[in-house]
């Protein structure tokens, strides 16, 4: 007999259809803490080869598509939110989730017509083709979780060939560390407003470190620029910083810049009201700074 061909993974799965209504903001805390993302609109192919510890992580791209960007990740933080709001209400999640367009745009701030459609589909083969090995909760440094963003995606149609919504398979490692509540913070959904990559990723860094901590956070310039995988000149990196602390876009921090007495410059950020101000600055005093923010 000729051996049985093993079930597709669609087959394996169990449909899950997208909640309606209004719905939290989540998002995956190993996402916003590494650089996995492109933060540029072009098209980048080269890839993302991130060390810092036993945290390794590589991010490869295609010629064709490019790399997923940091716009492309609204996708998965609306996965996310479907994830955890199932979860919470007691119906079962799954890695296969079915959608309309419509509800996924409308989720994360976009527009509705055929062109925003259309960057959907594309976002969608960008988060397809782009790969990804981490050592990021694997049982020793030497292991690597080698996955796509989505494992593969499709439209629907009725027999007519009208549209009928979409359909997406999820990765276990980004659905394993949705499903733990340690993992997963709710964010702000004026997060879908903030337009340049370098402040969406400042924004989720924000979230995930300081979160809402009264003391606030410190990242010296050229941790972050080797954190966020960013291909600019550290120089050209430097500018875009301060340039974002002068219009201070992020929703519910506050952002500043201090030179830091042995040379360079650092970022501070603290949950902006008065009192966690006030507590960051009485912690910045017991650091190296100099005596005057830029």
């Amino acid at each position: 007999m000729p051996a049985r061909r093993p079930a597709s993974e669609r087959a394996q799965l169990e449909l899950f259809r997208a909640l309606p209504g209004e719905l939290a903001a989540r998002d995956a805390q190993d996402l916003m803490a590494y650089p996995f993302f492109s933060l540029a609109k072009s098209l980048r192919t080269h890839p993302i080869d991130f060390h810092a510890g036993e945290i390794a992580i590589r991010v490869e791209a295609t010629a064709e598509h490019g790399m997923a960007t940091i716009w492309d990740a609204d996708v998965l933080i609306w996965a996310a939110s479907q994830i955890v709001e199932a979860r919470d209400r007691g119906a079962k999640p799954s890695r296969l989730l079915a959608a309309t367009p419509y509800a996924i745009l409308t989720f994360i701030g976009r527009g509705v017509s055929l062109r925003d459609y259309e960057r959907l589909k594309a976002a969608l083969d960008r988060l397809q083709s782009t790969t990804v090995a981490t050592t990021i909760r694997q049982p020793t440094a030497r292991r690597m979780h080698r996955f796509s963003w989505i494992n593969e995606w499709k439209e629907l149609a009725d027999g007519a060939g009208r549209p009928l919504g979409l359909e997406l398979i999820l990765p276990d490692w980004f659905f394993a560390g949705v499903l733990d509540r340690a993992l997963v913070l709710t964010i702000d959904r004026a997060y879908f407003d903030l337009t340049g990559g370098l402040e969406r990723w400042l924004y989720r860094l924000a979230r995930k470190h300081g979160g809402r901590q009264a003391g606030g956070w410190v990242f010296d310039f050229r941790h972050l620029h080797a954190k966020s995988g960013s291909l600019s000149r550290f120089s050209n990196f430097a500018f875009e910083l301060r340039r974002i602390v002068a219009r201070q876009p992020l929703p519910g921090y506050r952002l500043a810049v201090r030179r830091l007495r042995g040379g360079g410059e650092a970022l501070t950020f603290a949950v902006d009201d008065a009192a966690s101000r006030a507590r960051l600055a009485a912690r910045l005093d017991a650091l190296s700074f100099a005596e005057e923010p830029l």
